[in-house]
């Protein structure tokens, strides 16, 4: 079913609805000179590698454990999907737009993530090892267990992120401020805080002698009783 396209949104060549779709399908469209709109589609498993896929759009998609390494998808859109296990490694994802979703246990190893945003969405488990992330904004996302090693978080407004189980080593949190967040049980070894506001986060989990990355923190009276409790101190 092709749809008419909606006067706000940008010229795509075709907008595809509620189709399975395939490589075959896909790889023809990839070569026109405006990007697609997908909208309810079926690609899970579908290997869409090397692709270019610029300003595509997906809406409502299924990708679970779709392949997406080293595919071109620059400025894409990607809205209500459930795309759990699937594999973006080495795909240029600059200036991309992930709206809620789930993306549970995905892979963006290696990705090119500058200026990209992850808003209100799942990626518990989700893989961001060697990401090149300049400017990479995540929004209300649950990110617990994920991986995030050196990614830089410097001079952002951290708001509703749950880093719980993280693995946040050598991460960049320097002058972050945290707004209802988590950081509970996370790996932050290696990490820095100066000057970050640690108050609107969550600290469960951590321990005095595991406090050493937050050296320059600012936290909340609250937080440093919790702290000092562990050696038998009380915070009046």
């Amino acid at each position: 079913m092709v749809a008419a396209p909606h006067p706000s949104e940008p010229a795509f060549a075709q907008t595809l609805e509620d189709q399975a779709l395939t490589r075959a399908d896909l790889e023809p469209l990839s070569r026109a000179a405006d990007p697609v709109k997908l909208v309810g589609c079926g690609l899970e498993e579908a290997d869409l590698s090397d692709l270019d896929l610029t300003g595509w759009a997906f809406e409502r998609c299924a990708l679970r454990q779709a392949v997406f390494t080293d595919a071109r998808l620059e400025t894409s859109r990607w809205t209500g999907c459930r795309g759990a296990f699937a594999d973006f490694s080495g795909a240029d994802l600059t200036e991309a737009r992930f709206q809620g979703g789930d993306f549970n246990n995905a892979l963006f190893r290696r990705a090119r993530l500058s200026q990209a945003l992850f808003r209100g969405g799942k990626l518990t488990g989700a893989d961001f090892t060697d990401a090149k992330a300049f400017e990479t904004l995540f929004e209300e996302v649950l990110l617990i267990a994920a991986r995030l090693p050196a990614f830089s978080f410097r001079k952002q407004r951290l708001t509703r992120l749950d880093f719980a189980q993280a693995d946040l080593k050598a991460a960049d949190f320097r002058d972050a401020v945290f707004d209802a967040c988590s950081l509970r049980d996370a790996n932050l070894k290696g990490a820095r805080f100066e000057g970050a506001d640690l108050r609107g986060c969550d600290l469960g989990g951590l321990r005095l002698t595991d406090a050493t990355p937050f050296r320059g923190a600012i936290i909340s009276r609250d937080q440093a009783s919790g702290l000092l409790s562990e050696l038998g101190l009380t915070v009046r």
